[in-house]
């Protein structure tokens, strides 16, 4: 087939096979939206699932969503160590300058153009405070604490909004690489807006450990947000994923050629829709057949390893892998943290640093207590792949690290 029409490549045009079965969560995002800028109360919303499942491209369709509904939205990503208020300042100068060409309260505007001045000062977000031309106004969001501060900058960019007749919509990825303290923070400022019903709603995404993050930081978080799981695809709709980009071209895929693909990939959104990619690439005619996916087995299994599992490996230490190894070696998870360490005949407390660490990479979560679990969908299966013995390290007396 033609590589070109490829309908599964990034960018190919068509829906990405990981909207296919998330209809409940959009129709929920949609009235949540409704009512939030229409005054009246509504949860926010944090997706939680493992890599691969489509949280960002689902986000990316709620950005879309909120804008239809008359919002000022803004995407925002969420990397390791950046600060919580480098992040927002920015998405709330744009959306205040957006509502201020509305011509309709200006002054309420301006004066939440001000107390983003004093949050910037406040909170030493350089780049941003050069932007802004407005006065400071003294005493509102500037003490330096991001709990107080929030609350205060969120206020007003509400009443801005609500004055002006429209809504703010701040779309978080990656939420889980909050510290715990701008976590609070967030939640605080959300809070904040809810109980005067202002149009501002918060809407992020993260890993699974995403909700005890938040009811660690604040104990009432789970008032405030919904956390819908985003998993696997159902067999049904991993099929349709895979047949329907293809159908659009005249191209038919054999049932025992989908369920085989369905089967190899889990129904993980990222991985049939790469397994699609290659198998289109490889397959000489319509109807895609079990052969032809066999055939390019080889192929998308090595592209999955270099694009998506690889260069997550590659940033944990030679101790996180040995852990991450024997993970894999116990079979699928989750795991019982005991059961690691009796695998390298140690204690379990002796591991608690490299689990930390891996928990903070974002590479590994804990389903319950006492128990892990890989973030990334079959990574077990590419531990093998990668490492297919265990490297362990003897220590001093001879055991195994």
């Amino acid at each position: 087939m033609d590589r070109k029409k490829n309908p599964y490549a990034p960018g190919a045009g068509t829906p990405p096979p990981e909207l296919t079965g998330r209809d409940k969560i959009l129709d929920d995002v949609e009235v949540a939206l409704a009512r939030v800028i229409a005054g009246r109360p509504s949860q926010g919303m944090f997706l939680t699932g493992l890599r691969g499942v489509g949280k960002t491209v689902l986000l990316n369709e709620f950005l879309q969503i909120a804008e239809n509904e008359g919002y000022v939205a803004d995407f925002i990503e969420a990397p390791e160590n950046r600060a919580l208020a480098e992040l927002l300042a920015p998405s709330l100068r744009q959306a205040l300058l957006k509502i201020s060409v509305l011509e309709k309260a200006k002054d309420v505007v301006s004066r939440a153009l001000g107390v983003l001045k004093s949050f910037t000062l406040s909170m030493k977000v350089g780049e941003v405070e050069v932007a802004l031309n407005n006065k400071a106004i003294i005493g509102i969001a500037d003490s330096g604490d991001l709990e107080r501060d929030l609350p205060d900058l969120f206020l007003a960019a509400g009443d801005a909004a609500k004055a002006n007749g429209t809504g703010i919509a701040l779309l978080i990825d990656e939420i889980q690489y909050l510290s715990q303290a701008d976590l609070a923070a967030l939640i605080v400022a959300t809070h904040r807006v809810a109980q005067k019903n202002l149009p501002i709603i918060v809407i992020g995404a993260g890993l699974p450990l995403l909700p005890a993050l938040s009811g660690d930081a604040k104990s009432y978080a789970e008032r405030l947000f919904t956390y819908p799981i985003v998993g696997a695809l159902e067999a049904r709709d991993a099929r349709r994923a895979i047949a329907e980009p293809a159908r659009e071209l005249s191209v038919e895929y054999t049932e025992d050629a989908l369920e085989e693909i369905v089967r190899t990939t889990a129904g993980y959104p990222y991985f049939v829709q790469a397994w699609g990619s290659v198998v289109w690439d490889l397959a000489p005619q319509s109807p895609i057949t079990l052969d032809d996916v066999k055939s390019a087995s080889a192929e998308a299994t090595r592209k999955l390893d270099e694009s998506f599992f690889r260069v997550r490996l590659d940033r944990v230490t030679d101790s996180e892998k040995r852990y991450l190894r024997a993970m894999a070696e116990l079979g699928s998870g989750p795991y019982k943290t005991a059961d690691i360490a009796a695998f390298f005949k140690k204690k379990g407390a002796s591991f608690g640093p490299v689990r930390d660490s891996l928990i903070k990479k974002g590479m590994i979560y804990s389903p319950r207590y006492g128990e892990i679990d890989f973030t990334v969908p079959l990574f077990d299966q590419f531990m093998k792949r990668a490492q297919p013995t265990v490297r362990a390290k003897p220590s001093k007396r001879g055991q195994m690290l």
